[in-house]
């Protein structure tokens, strides 16, 4: 037995040097080395800047994707110490880039408060890039640092030349390595939703993002708000029709911890309630947020019982009430934020949970006290958000399952697959009587549910839950899923690991799709965001040579599969039909073969911007929906969906 057992001894301890752990691990400091972990190495480098911003010492920042993909990053702060280190014996640009956990974030005067979660930022894109060029102006001169091959120093720190004595900042140029990266390519979209977003936190902080791979763009885009985050909900709401003039903004300071607020209420019916804290993304929440809402519902039902609005006999306003159409925005700045969760999304330090309440609860009493007209607006609508809450829950009792033959004989609609564990088991949303008879005969009856849909639901973005309960499409949609909703929603629940939307690719399976994507993204986001949803893709061509079939999704696939062919090759092409038409055996061979279909997951990457088109794509503003229409009117003709 002692003979068979493995080798181990103090020889396979393993001891990484300088940055090797970084290489070895890039997903510890990064999250991921897809396409997010490449962008994240630019916010790493931009918070170092945003630092200096926040500690009053920088006001401008440019961000310039460069021809080759790598990335600059410019600002003009104070600039990196270019003295020796008393530690490390190295100038402390190089202990900056070269030495993890080196930063001004930990103590020492550097920073009162600073972003990025681990002060870890520079020596990590050091780590995971092909080269970095550092470039400090400070005390009339230019110093010049460069680092190759995963973070090794090919230049120490050299004065290359001199400068104005009043020019200050630092100027950082990186190439992410492509043996660690998926891609090395950058997206300038998502590169630009983020400087929006930190220009927004950072009132009066103007960013400029250039693409120089684009040679008809030289000036790129100038992100500079003075309003802050008071122009970031006027941002949000740009599609949408507020019910006061105004935005109102809050703010105030408890024990160095400051708490900034903006907020407008619209005529819709869904919250966009969006908190940071250091300019990071708390989209899980936590003690900040819960701080607000918890003196919002508060100060709201106190007003409203003072000014007689709300009589004796009248329930108070709940949580779900007050928040209804509200656009807000949460921002903390802390010395020394603690952040939970597997994605570090949440705030938990108890003690911002009463400062924040304090500091909104005061400012707000005091707005609605000076703003009678507004406040008699707001809880106007919070009162009939709180009727149609009582409707609601009414109408959810119709969506709630008793057992697994009302699911399956419900409106004789569903026809469920046999297996119930949700991991195996899949939904088709199949548009029209006709697709929904032939996908029924050509499921997979074991694993494969088929619910079809007759015509087009109801648009979810211009009502209340309590409508929406009403329309008999919806509420099979909810029952066949068996979460229920609102207050009810439990994503455990789920009875099927893929929910996936089958419709033509014209425009009314078009828009089919569209106004159920509306549905699961406002009253069931967390299937979205969990990576349950699907869009089937049912192919537009079929090729036939001798006894070869060959299914294709558009025009690009048809012609490269043609470009491949023996140019001697005799062959067929035909346009599928739609789905109605397809019989059992073409509609499994082509849309539901798990070995042979192709499925679009649909995701959520960022939740603002998704808002934002169906606010602008199925919302009451028409000008909006116009615009977009007739600016992507023409790529939509060549688009095949």
């Amino acid at each position: 037995m002692e003979e068979n057992k493995e080798h181990y001894n103090e020889s396979d301890i393993q001891v990484l040097e300088g940055l090797e752990a970084v290489r070895k691990r890039p997903g510890m400091y990064i999250g991921t080395t897809d396409v997010k972990g490449l962008h994240h190495l630019v916010w790493e480098i931009v918070d170092n800047a945003i630092d200096e911003a926040l500690a009053g010492y920088c006001d401008n920042i440019e961000i310039v994707i460069n021809k080759g993909n790598s990335i600059t990053v410019k600002d003009n702060g104070r600039g990196i110490p270019v003295g020796v280190h008393p530690k490390t014996g190295l100038s402390t640009v190089e202990t900056v880039y070269t030495v993890l956990h080196a930063g001004g974030k930990f103590g020492g005067g550097g920073y009162k408060v600073s972003g990025g979660l681990h002060g870890v930022g520079a020596s990590v894109v050091n780590a995971l890039s092909s080269w970095v060029t550092v470039t400090v102006y400070k005390d009339g001169k230019i110093h010049e640092a460069k680092f190759a091959n995963g973070g090794k120093t090919t230049q120490k720190l050299t004065v290359i030349g001199e400068c104005e004595p009043e020019r200050t900042g630092t100027t950082v140029t990186f190439k992410p390595d492509p043996d660690i990266f998926d891609t090395d390519i950058y997206d300038y979209e998502t590169l630009k939703v983020r400087t929006r977003e930190l220009a927004f936190l950072n009132k009066g902080l103007r960013l400029t993002l250039r693409d120089d791979r684009d040679e008809e763009d030289t000036t790129g885009e100038i992100f500079h708000y003075e309003g802050g985050i008071s122009e970031y909900v006027k941002y949000l709401n740009k599609n949408k029709t507020p019910i006061q003039d105004e935005i109102i903004h809050l703010e105030g300071e408890e024990n160095d911890i400051i708490l900034e607020v903006a907020l407008q209420y619209n005529n819709g019916y869904t919250d966009n309630i969006y908190s940071f804290v250091n300019n990071i993304n708390t989209h899980d929440g936590g003690t900040h947020e819960e701080g607000v809402r918890r003196a919002l519902t508060r100060v709201l039902n106190n007003y409203a019982r003072k000014n007689n609005i709300l009589k004796d006999k009248d329930d108070s306003l709940s949580g779900e009430d007050v928040k209804e159409g509200l656009t807000m925005i949460v921002s903390c700045k802390h010395p020394n934020p603690q952040f939970e969760g597997q994605t570090k999304g949440r705030l938990g330090n108890s003690e911002v949970r009463k400062i924040a309440d304090n500091v909104f609860a005061e400012g707000f009493e005091r707005y609605l006290l000076e703003h009678p007209d507004t406040a008699k607006l707001i809880i106007e609508k919070n009162m009939t958000a709180a009727r149609a809450r009582v409707a609601a829950k009414r109408a959810r009792e119709l969506t709630r399952r008793k057992s697994d033959l009302d699911v399956i004989n419900f409106g004789g609609k569903l026809v469920d697959c046999k297996d119930k564990d949700p991991s195996k088991c899949e939904i088709f949303l199949v548009e029209g009587d006709s697709a929904g008879g032939s996908a029924i005969k050509g499921r997979d009856s074991m694993t494969q549910a088929i619910l079809p849909l007759r015509g087009k639901i109801l648009n979810v973005e211009k009502s209340r839950l309590d409508r929406a309960l009403s329309n008999e499409e919806i509420r099979t949609i909810i029952t066949a899923f068996g979460t229920g909703i609102g207050q009810d929603f439990d994503l455990k629940k789920l009875r099927y690991d893929k929910i996936i939307i089958m419709t033509d690719a014209d425009v009314d399976g078009s828009h089919i799709r569209v106004l159920l994507l509306t549905l699961f993204y406002r009253f069931f986001r967390p299937i979205v965001e969990a990576g349950h949803v699907y869009a089937a893709q049912p192919p537009l061509f079929c090729i036939k040579h001798g006894k070869t079939i060959k299914y294709v999704l558009n025009e690009e696939e048809r012609d490269a599969y043609l470009a491949s062919l023996n140019p001697n090759t005799k062959y067929d092409i035909m346009r599928m039909k739609g789905l109605g038409e397809m019989d059992a055996e073409e509609l499994n061979e082509t849309t539901m073969d798990i070995n042979k279909r192709v499925l679009r997951k649909i995701t959520v990457d960022d939740i603002m911007s998704a808002d934002e088109a169906f606010s602008k794509l199925m919302g009451e503003e028409v000008e909006p929906r116009r615009k977009f229409i007739e600016e992507n009117a023409v790529y939509a003709q060549n688009l095949d969906i």
